[in-house]
């Protein structure tokens, strides 16, 4: 294999164009299955953190304390450590330590922390005059949730949900590394043990254009949910 010189990254014909096809469409998969999970867990765990906050009660703050304890650490933990460190959990939960389905609870895992943080935050910046408003005409705390928290932060949540999927795609590449298959998988076994550039070159383009889209998608659901650009 020639690997010397700019012209070793467009030796096309080096590619496996089939396999190239399925590790985008196992990149993709693990983003989309992964955002789905995030998405739930963490507006759970970032509204969990709101209400908790500021309650009087032990309880309350107990509980406050362990979720946000959790969250930090797990938000702290590199990606490619967490990965490694759930490997156990990881064949216990999926039954294997190998393939995209294996990858789903480390990135699930080390994602929602973060996502929870920017929901609690997005919360965190709606009028508490509105909140408010709606308890003392008997709002419960559901139509809080449902009537204020969750409409008024909507393109927030989006935008948060955006960065999110784009740092999810990331680690789809990491998690290749230990065999969980994707474009990183790819790139890493058939680009870089294989001394092939091309397929690096043409792994990473491919996510380049993942994210494009990504954030596009992301940027016109913001602009369309957003009252102030309506």
């Amino acid at each position: 294999m020639d690997n010397q010189g700019i012209q070793s990254y467009f030796q096309f014909k080096n590619i496996n164009w089939p396999a190239m096809q399925q590790a985008t469409w196992e990149t993709i998969w693990m983003t989309a299955l992964s955002m789905i999970i995030v998405t739930f867990v963490g507006i759970i765990l970032g509204l969990l953190l709101f209400e908790s906050r500021n309650k009087k009660g032990f309880g309350w703050r107990i509980l406050n304390w362990i979720i946000a304890f959790l969250v930090n650490v797990f938000r702290s933990i590199p990606f490619i450590i967490l990965i490694v460190l759930l490997l156990p959990f990881t064949k216990d939960l999926v039954g294997t330590i190998i393939g995209p389905k294996a990858a789903i609870p480390s990135l699930v895992i080390s994602a929602a922390p973060f996502y929870a943080r920017m929901v609690e935050a997005d919360f965190r910046e709606v009028d508490s005059g509105v909140i408010e408003a709606v308890k003392s005409m008997g709002g419960t705390n559901w139509d809080v949730i449902f009537k204020v928290l969750l409409p008024e932060s909507t393109p927030a949540l989006i935008a948060g949900g955006t960065v999110t999927a784009i740092s999810l795609i990331s680690y789809t590449a990491m998690a290749g590394a230990i065999g969980s298959g994707g474009l990183g998988y790819l790139a890493y076994l058939d680009g870089f043990q294989s001394n092939n550039n091309t397929v690096t070159l043409v792994a990473t383009v491919i996510i380049l254009i993942i994210v494009l889209i990504v954030q596009t998608i992301g940027d016109l659901l913001v602009k369309k949910t957003d009252k102030r650009s309506l």
